[in-house]
């Protein structure tokens, strides 16, 4: 199973499994990572899953659809390597991916 962590605001990490053909964010609620609310449970409406992608991880997760980038537009807190994480699909080649969960989310 593909391994994921997630680091929060304050520096703290938390690696966990996760299947593949699911989400990050599916993932993230499953096991109960904080920071990450989900309100449209991945329909890509809210921007409540975003987090920052780790560069490393940037070409292997893939670029923003047109109707993710048209929501993380509307963040002032969005970063070059931002994405929704109900838009990165879980897969063998994501195993370490590494991703932060920004401070206003919280």
């Amino acid at each position: 199973m593909p391994k994921i962590t997630f680091i929060q605001h304050d520096g703290e990490q938390q690696t966990v499994e996760a299947k593949a053909g699911s989400s990050v964010m599916k993932t993230a609620l499953a096991q109960g990572i904080s920071g990450i609310d989900a309100d449209c449970y991945g329909q890509c409406r809210c921007a409540t899953c975003h987090v920052y992608v780790d560069e490393t991880w940037l070409p292997k997760v893939g670029e923003p659809g047109a109707t993710e980038l048209s929501m993380l537009n509307l963040n002032p807190d969005r970063r070059p390597s931002s994405r929704l994480a109900c838009q990165i699909a879980i897969t063998e080649e994501l195993d370490g991916l590494v991703v932060e969960i920004p401070e206003f989310q919280y």
